[in-house]
């Protein structure tokens, strides 16, 4: 690798740093950096953060943190944050505490980014209670959380099972200058839907959207789901009407799941019509969405006509070969259990 003059351009240099990380190719990465580093031109912490990155999304973290140690200019909070994700990503929470520890000693100090990353991985190793004390280290150092911060803490107490606790920080949270997004509503909707209080996560739905905020497919699928769950179908087909009112593209999985309802309910015929609207509307149906209905119509009593369509949709190859035996050995028991 030459240059002209002989003199390496640190950002002519980075930018083939990056690009060689970009396609995996850490190693010709590496090789600029110590042409820049033998020359007489001093790599700025760019360049660094650029090769760190590309270390630890190369899964060579050893690489980084030996790079971090002996980078001839200062490393900044970018350079730390990449390298504490990428311990935290890999579940090495202790080691990410001793980085951020000598982070601290140079004088480096934590920001939002650095301590939403810290607080996620704490949650998930330690729980919520330590992610608490991080909470309150970062108001200390005067680091505001964003709603980032709080949607992680509100992820992991539903994960912890305390929805009471979770609703009280989502109302909470306005009193620190934030205020809930979708994504945070989403995730408190959800767990209330998987605990039998999907009337409660209604109730959310409804606050979000007196506030402005538009429930997106998400939030819709979970209020669905927790009223499968309940054995609500009026509520289920109810919430699913709503989602199609509300102009958001649907996927399959909502017209998937209404389907399986009412196969199980055995009104299989509103369940093809379904299917119809779903093509009508543009929206692709899946292998689950033919499993769905053939089983439907097998179970009301139609064997040899959801056999015939079963294996006219394999032929098709609407059917995968590898889901084919699953399926059909069901039909099977249920034309043994209608003789």
């Amino acid at each position: 690798m030459s240059f002209k003059g002989g003199i390496p351009d640190v950002f002519v240099c980075t930018n083939l740093i990056r690009q060689f990380c970009k396609t995996g190719k850490t190693k010709k990465a590496t090789r600029v950096m110590e042409i820049l580093e033998t020359s007489n031109v001093v790599p700025d912490v760019i360049a660094y953060n650029v090769l760190i990155d590309g270390y630890c999304k190369s899964g060579e973290i050893e690489k980084a943190l030996q790079l971090l140690e002996r980078m001839s200019v200062s490393p900044d909070v970018v350079t730390y944050n990449t390298i504490l994700r990428s311990l935290c990503h890999r579940g090495k929470l202790k080691q990410a505490m001793e980085v951020l520890d000598r982070q601290l000693q140079r004088g480096i100090y934590p920001n939002l980014i650095t301590y939403n990353i810290l607080i996620e991985a704490t949650c998930k190793e330690s729980g919520v209670g330590e992610s608490m004390k991080l909470l309150d280290v970062m108001k200390i150092q005067g680091c505001k959380p964003d709603v980032v911060t709080f949607s992680i803490l509100i992820n992991g107490i539903c994960k912890e099972g305390r929805l009471d606790e979770a609703i009280k920080v989502l109302s909470d949270m306005a009193s620190y200058g934030c205020e809930p997004d979708v994504v945070a509503y989403n995730i408190v909707i959800d767990g209330l839907s998987k605990v039998g209080a999907t009337e409660h996560a209604v109730q959310l739905l409804d606050e979000m959207c007196r506030k402005g905020l538009q429930p997106d497919v998400i939030t819709y699928s979970s209020v669905i789901g927790g009223f499968i769950r309940e054995r609500k179908v009026d509520g289920a087909i109810k919430m699913f009407h709503d989602l199609e009112r509300s102009g958001i593209r649907i996927d399959a999985f909502p017209y998937n799941s209404i389907m399986l309802v009412l196969c199980k309910a055995g009104q299989t015929s509103r369940a093809i019509d379904l299917l119809a609207r779903m093509i009508a509307k543009g929206c692709k149906p899946t292998e689950a969405t033919y499993t769905i209905l053939i089983e439907g119509i097998a179970y009301e009593g139609l064997v040899e006509e959801a056999l015939d369509l079963f294996n006219e949709l394999c032929s098709r190859g609407f059917v995968k070969k590898s889901s084919a035996k699953k399926v059909y050995n069901r039909i099977d028991k249920m034309h043994l259990f209608s003789l």
